[in-house]
């Protein structure tokens, strides 16, 4: 069972058994995963109970439901050379790109015992799909599952339902649209009957949700806080989070520039947080506890913030760390300690109430993929295929490091005593 007493919050997905991985931060939607007795060493060729090629392209987490493993992919078709270039004319950044003709967005299961690809199955096909980012893909926000069904965000692509026993379509939406400039990042999470996604753009920002049945937009809601005038610096990645504040759920939602509280049914801003300083394209979740929320502002001047929300009427910052910022790893808690590393390999250990660093520490490598913990150890995936173990505690300190073929970009899962990697190529299995 996962230490309830470092999650005292009430979240939109509650605590499943431990069969099943709902959404991309696990069952308390923070990173914590039910799973003890993990290897702790591994290779190609020792320790993996299967691996599985997956075809395509695509850097969403696996999410697990009774047994199965879904996660989404990108087929893609490049683009002529003439039409290369006259895309990448228009791109307003400098940043290497992907430039396609078309993507054809699928949804794959893999049996979760003997690591069988059951299904492949398109949701969405894109003509002249906007560029992405070469660390990006077009299958990077994680799919939600639940009992009977699938949810799956391509940002400006589309969301789709699946039903996951018949393997019909429920319902397509592809109605909202921003520019990502780097493509399509933010997750969707849900809150009752609400699937609620972030849709900033360069050109415009907003907070929208989908009913979760019908696939109808239930409400959109602009972001309003004050924004730097360049539009490259006002689009973001950032997935909410579900807090229940003052003893009612709110959609904390981190974007360019600032932080937002909204009612999840309505859409209404109860709250926002400007961040005082540059802050944009982030790829990353809050996380909180029953006193304060944690998040990092990710580029620009970056920087990891605490918003006390416990007995005030509206949060409100009470530390603000500005070393070795996390942009696209989110950060884990517990027992009062954060633990979050930068792109650049750089492992901080930080005291919930203080702000304080315990520890400074390089892994080694770059990281895009969220770290979890699972029975008590942090489990850091870098983008040259090296899982690095550590203890969840105040002293640092390598466990072990094990290499697999391939980057990781998608964070791990895990379930009892397995651990689910996915690389650019392939699921493995590590464990029994």
């Amino acid at each position: 069972m996962i230490h309830r007493s470092a999650l005292p919050l009430l979240f939109s997905v509650s605590i499943c058994c431990a069969a099943n991985w709902p959404e991309w931060r696990g069952p308390s939607a923070q990173g914590h995963a039910s799973a003890s007795g993990l290897p702790d060493t591994w290779s190609e060729t020792s320790n993996v109970a299967w691996k599985t090629p997956l075809p395509g392209r695509g850097h969403s987490t696996p999410v697990m439901w009774g047994g199965q493993i879904w996660m989404t992919t990108a087929i893609e078709k490049a683009a002529t050379p003439e039409e290369t270039q006259r895309r990448l004319e228009s791109n307003t950044g400098d940043q290497p790109l992907v430039v396609l003709s078309s993507v054809s967005l699928h949804a794959l299961c893999v049996d979760g015992n003997s690591g069988k690809l059951l299904h492949d199955i398109e949701m969405l096909n894109v003509k002249d799909p906007q560029w992405a980012h070469q660390l990006n893909s077009y299958a990077s926000p994680t799919p939600l599952i639940e009992e009977g069904r699938l949810y799956a965000h391509f940002g400006s692509f589309g969301t789709v339902a699946l039903d996951t026993k018949t393997l019909k379509l429920l319902w397509k939406n592809a109605e909202l649209q921003v520019m990502h400039e780097n493509g399509p990042g933010s997750t969707a999470v849900l809150s009752g009957d609400r699937l609620i996604a972030h849709f900033d753009g360069s050109d415009q920002q907003f907070i929208a949700a989908f009913d979760k049945n019908t696939g109808k937009l239930a409400w959109k809601t602009p972001r309003s806080g004050e924004m730097d005038p360049r539009p490259q610096q006002r689009k973001a990645y950032g997935t909410p989070l579900i807090v229940t504040i003052n003893g009612q759920p709110q959609v904390v939602s981190s974007a360019a520039n600032n932080i937002y509280g909204y009612h999840p049914q309505t859409g209404q801003e109860l709250w926002k947080i400007h961040y005082g300083e540059l802050g944009f394209s982030m790829s990353t979740v809050p996380v909180a506890d029953d006193q304060q929320i944690y998040f990092s502002t990710a580029f620009g001047k970056s920087a990891v913030i605490a918003l006390k929300h416990a007995g005030v009427k509206t949060p409100e910052v009470t530390w603000r760390n500005n070393k070795n910022a996390p942009k696209m790893c989110s950060p884990v808690l517990h027992d009062g300690l954060l633990f979050y590393i930068d792109d650049g390999g750089i492992v901080s250990c930080v005291d919930t109430k203080t702000g304080e660093a315990l520890y400074r520490e390089r892994l080694g490598g770059k990281f895009s993929a969220s770290p979890i913990l699972a029975d008590g150890k942090l489990y850091f995936c870098s983008r040259e295929g090296v899982v690095t173990i550590v203890p969840a505690a105040k002293e640092f300190k390598i466990l072990a490091q094990n290499t697999l073929d391939g980057p990781i970009m998608a964070s791990p899962i895990a379930d009892g005593s397995a651990l689910f990697i996915r690389t650019d190529k392939a699921l493995y299995k590590i464990g029994k």
